[in-house]
């Protein structure tokens, strides 16, 4: 019903913004009157039966992030894990659930890595990103490929989609960023109107970075010393096309990615060693697409494809670094997925949902005794929704089947159900803008193929990583049209987690050989706080601000002898939060961002040598807007971590001091 309220809307709206103006008597039209192009923008939050968090449009812009990770930072519930620099490697925990239980999902079809399970979100810049929205449990929507419901959290990136006025053709986007660390960042976005059905996008960017920083390093002995960081370098290209197009009552649409990069991992900052020599090369691509139609009123198809290869080359050379093992290893991996989903609707209060998802992993190598593991995936789901006017409901039920193929020992089939529960009401109606919500969710994750059958590491008798799931919040949201508050949303959630059958790695006989076991048991009590407002002060000058906060207890029971048991576990601050201002003066926009990290351990045993220190920045950036010919000009000022803080995300690991980005943008 949502969904029809939906298009019955932007119908409307382009009915509206088409039509022509009667003539009267007085002020007569005698001619067809063009109407300027209108930005209409609006939040379903207090819609949403799921807890949601999202980020789009010129909001997410003026973060002054660059790419996905940076950006997730100013969600509550959310730990990003960087390795430093621009070329760092950057992943995202949700909920201290672990990384490999976060599914990231690029224009609706989820980013694999079947060898790891873990998505480097550096390498996806936002110069082309529409929205990036973040789900805790699942995507508020029963209509949706299985998969979807197989991630405790989820992330779902949206890239550009064209839009053309009338008499409209084409678009253009030209960006060239520069600034500290020799970046070198030109990018360029084009769409192009093919038909009145059929639409294509371009887009391109390349980015250069000699990842040079100075930081200052703190010694045992009780002193500073202030080195630079090296082999923090980054050559990348990305490049990405897409054809859109609508059919009757629906849409299809077809993409292809291409990423390569070059980078130096410039190593852990230990004993006094401050370079490292190490390099890695990828190489990643994918191809996929989308078909969607109601056929009938009741019913509704969406059929999804998907193929991806990526290519991983990392050597470490003792001819360059002595203190390191010569390693050469490379990794190819290849997927195949395939998705159809049904939608019935027997009635306006009533939605179903069947999803069949099939998938293919294959992994090569040139590791001496590589097993050359073959994975295929078959996963099945029910789903349902009621919708009232206080009330709704949504449940699900997932079916999992995998099944491996190697060349050596391999692990059994795994055959798994996990069902789901969501539940919003509205106890004042729709009107009032209060919701209360809560949920169970019970789901799993696989373990990688690098659990399973890495070499001399690997164990083929690992069990899947269970997580379970309750959440209670409550969502308020009002607009107002006669103050100087002109919108107000705030939300709330509560929530228990548990992870049980954890994977960890331990030591066997061998000191050098460890193996990965079935041992971890965590459990994570949480708050997560957002506030948003929107202020119209005057004529023209708006304002806008964004709160969160997060208070996490995520404790390791794994070993009940430990002296350590129920310690927090490594990386989850006990509290953390963010801030965005934005102030908007006719052509001037000044934007700040402030990011916390409370104290933590870069160990479950939370002693004080693991003990990290709390971490504060604070971003500016100041732009301004010229017309110039067809379209505009618009120049960006940008000061990072405005206070030189000194700091740590991942232990040994420095982040850059202050630095500066200076920023050109011609779009028509």
């Amino acid at each position: 019903m949502f969904d029809r309220l939906i298009r019955l809307f932007v119908w409307s709206a382009a009915v509206c913004a088409g039509v022509a103006a009667p003539a009267h008597a007085e002020g007569r039209l005698d001619s067809l009157q063009h109407v300027e192009e209108v930005v209409v923008t609006g939040r379903l939050v207090r819609r949403e039966i799921i807890p949601v968090q999202e980020l789009a449009g010129e909001e997410l812009h003026r973060l002054g992030a660059h790419n996905v990770a940076d950006a997730l930072r100013y969600f509550s519930g959310v730990q990003i894990k960087d390795y430093g620099g621009v070329g760092g490697l950057k992943t995202v925990n949700i909920r201290s659930m672990g990384t490999n239980h976060v599914g990231v999902f690029y224009d609706g079809i989820e980013l694999g890595n079947a060898q790891n399970g873990t998505v480097d979100l550096g390498r996806f810049s936002l110069d082309n990103m529409e929205a990036v929205t973040l789900y805790n449990g699942q995507k508020s929507a029963v209509f949706q490929p299985a998969k979807d419901f197989g991630s405790s959290g989820s992330i779902y990136l949206q890239t550009r989609t064209p839009h053309f006025d009338e008499g409209e053709t084409h678009h253009l986007r030209a960006t060239f960023r520069t600034g500290s660390f020799g970046v070198v960042n030109p990018a360029l976005l084009w769409e192009q109107r093919l038909s009145e059905r059929v639409s294509g996008s371009f887009s391109g960017e390349y980015l250069r970075s000699s990842g040079r920083y100075r930081f200052t390093y703190r010694m045992q002995e009780g002193y500073d010393t202030t080195a630079v960081r090296r082999n923090g370098d980054l050559d990348a290209v990305r490049v990405e096309g897409g054809l859109f197009g609508r059919v009757e009552q629906g849409y299809w649409r077809a993409k292809a990615y291409f990423y390569h990069s070059n980078r130096g991992y410039p190593g852990a900052v230990v004993r006094n060693k401050f370079s490292h020599e190490d390099r890695q090369w990828d190489t990643n691509f994918f191809t996929q697409g989308s078909f969607k139609k109601d056929f009938r009123p009741w019913y509704s198809l969406l059929v999804q494809g998907k193929y991806a290869y990526d290519y991983l080359h990392y050597l470490s050379d003792p001819s360059l670094d002595e203190s390191t093992m010569y390693t050469d290893n490379r990794y190819r991996q290849q997927e195949i997925y395939l998705t159809a989903a049904n939608r019935f609707v027997p009635f306006p209060w009533w939605e179903l949902s069947l999803s069949a998802d099939w998938q293919y992993n294959r992994l090569d190598a040139d590791l001496r005794d590589f097993v050359y593991p073959r994975r295929q995936t078959m996963l099945a789901a029910a789903a349902t929704a009621l919708h009232f006017d206080r009330v709704e409901l949504q449940a699900s039920l997932l079916g999992t089947w995998v099944h491996d193929l190697t060349r050596g020992e391999v692990m059994s089939d795994k055959r798994k159900l996990t069902p789901a529960v969501f539940l919003t009401w509205r106890p004042f109606g729709e009107e009032e803008g209060f919701n209360l919500r809560a949920f169970y969710k019970r789901i799993f994750r696989m373990p990688t193929l690098n659990d399973l059958y890495y070499t001399f590491i690997g164990n083929v008798h690992l069990e899947p990583e269970f997580t379970t799931q309750y959440d209670v919040g409550a969502t308020y949201a009002r607009t107002f049209r006669h103050t100087w508050l002109r919108r107000l949303e705030l939300q709330a959630d509560v929530y228990y987690n548990e992870v049980e059958n954890k994977i960890v790695a331990t030591p066997t006989s061998n000191f050098f050989r460890w193996t990965m076991v079935n041992l971890g048991q965590v459990e994570i009590r949480g708050l997560d706080a957002a506030v948003q407002t929107d202020w119209l002060v005057g004529r023209d000058l708006t304002l806008a601000a964004r709160l969160n906060y997060t208070y996490q207890r995520a404790q390791d029971f794994t070993d009940p002898s430990s002296e350590f048991y129920g310690g927090q576990i490594p990386y989850i601050p006990w509290h953390s939060g963010s801030a965005a201002l934005n102030a908007v003066w006719r052509r001037w926009e000044l934007s700040y961002s402030f990011l916390y990290t409370g104290e933590r351990y870069s160990s479950s045993a939370n002693i004080p040598y693991n003990y990290q220190l709390p971490w504060y920045t604070s971003d500016l950036s100041l732009a301004r807007s010229w017309r110039l010919g067809r379209g505009g000009l618009k120049t960006t000022l940008e000061v990072n971590n405005l206070l030189d803080q000194q700091y740590e995300v991942v232990a040994c690991y420095p982040m850059p001091g202050i630095n500066f980005k200076f920023i050109v943008q011609y779009e028509f």
